[in-house]
């Protein structure tokens, strides 16, 4: 029987899948691990999702769980001692046993490299989502090194985007094995907040024209880059918020002070509903180094809002020319003066929202997306 787009599943099309994660507070992995066990759940396969936590108090109120609460798939907290590796290979080979999945699906290198090998030894068809890659220090770059030579030992490994896709055949993926399963707007639980209200949340005059930037605080996803071009634009009205928490926070702190772009910068921290927030925005600026398909850029075409993105990884898959102002990576010339136009030319930007705002849910439907990985786990079992 064949499977129909969006209809329940029943009988012998049913499955029963485990995601495995260690989640940071908000990112892009766990917000398409949320959106693909909720997806899966509403499409009438078993569901569940383990995530390893260090063993410390509060864990319960982790906000990764929230959004998997509200659509009733089960949470399976794992909590470990940090580095206690083997206690928790054991414990989620046993959590295996117990629940007994066709397929276990894990994303991010820790699930990769630490429990990966063990769920394969005890029988169960592994799946793994390569979100990307982010480089970092030398511990980071050692997980990611390790995490490259554990894919070509997965039954399957899914790259989110084509040029991750092609990096990941060059480092020893084999291609029958490999699937680049873009990804998709699930269209969130909660509305938009109106302009005015999301405007007072980021407490931001309207006569100042404001730019958001969401994303981690670490280097590869380039928040410097927008303090440099804010540096550059001493003319304009400009009001940046820039929402989400990290390592390199207090360095960033330190630079946009170095750059005299302080007062004109608002820290917000990590703001797990941040995608109700967007049309607070005139201008959403996606600086990264480096990107798979980055869930953030669907949440600002959602919102409406005019987009200026760094042409890296599955970006130009997702935004061209005519839906976003799209500009070399590290180029903070090229960033401001792409500010600078939109600030210029209202009724340009607004046209280029609107294009990718209608982009959207054609082109990078959340039932097709689900179906995908429906065909990825029935090769496997």
């Amino acid at each position: 029987m064949k499977l129909v787009l969006g209809a329940a599943v029943t009988g012998p099309d049913r499955l029963s899948v485990l995601h495995l994660i260690a989640p940071g507070d908000v990112g892009g992995a766990e917000r398409v691990v949320q959106a693909l066990a909720c997806g899966q759940h509403r499409a009438g396969h078993r569901v569940a999702v383990a995530a390893v936590l260090s063993n410390r108090a509060g864990t319960n109120a982790h906000s990764f769980f929230a959004p998997l609460a509200r659509a009733g798939v089960e949470a399976l907290p794992l909590r470990v001692p940090p580095r206690a590796y083997r206690r928790e290979r054991r414990a989620f080979v046993e959590l295996c046993r117990r629940w007994g999945p066709d397929v276990v699906h894990t994303h991010g290198y820790h699930a990769d490299v630490v429990d990966a090998g063990a769920v394969r030894r005890a029988g169960v068809p592994t799946v793994t989502t390569v979100h990307g890659f982010t480089g970092g220090d030398w511990k980071n770059r050692i997980y990611e090194r390790l995490q490259r030579r554990a894919f070509r030992r997965f039954d399957a490994v899914v790259a989110v985007s084509r040029p991750l896709g092609h990096h990941l055949e060059r480092t020893g993926v084999p291609p029958a094995r490999l699937y680049v399963v873009p990804n998709a707007w699930p269209a969130g639980d909660l509305p938009l907040l109106p302009r005015a209200e999301a405007r007072d949340r980021f407490a931001v005059p309207e006569d100042r024209f404001h730019v958001g930037w969401v994303g981690r605080l670490t280097d590869e996803k380039g928040a410097d880059i927008l303090l440099g071009a804010l540096r550059l634009l001493p003319d304009l009205p400009v009001a940046a918020s820039i929402v989400g928490d990290g390592r390199r926070r207090a360095r960033l702190e330190r630079e946009a002070a170095r750059l005299g772009v302080s007062e004109r910068v608002q820290w917000v921290g990590n703001c797990p509903e941040a995608a109700r927030l967007f049309t607070g925005f005139d201008v959403f600026v996606l600086s990264s180094r480096t990107e798979g398909t980055p869930m953030v850029l669907f949440e600002a075409m959602a919102a409406g809002v005019p987009i200026v993105a760094t042409a890296v990884g599955g970006v130009p898959d997702v935004v061209s020319p005519q839906e976003a102002l799209l500009v070399a990576p590290d180029d903070v010339v090229a960033l401001a003066q792409a500010v600078r136009s939109l600030h210029a030319d209202p009724l340009a930007a607004a046209d280029r929202a609107r294009r990718a705002l209608e982009r959207l849910t054609p082109e990078f439907a959340h039932a097709l997306w689900l179906a995908r990985y429906d065909d990825v786990y029935r090769r496997l079992r």
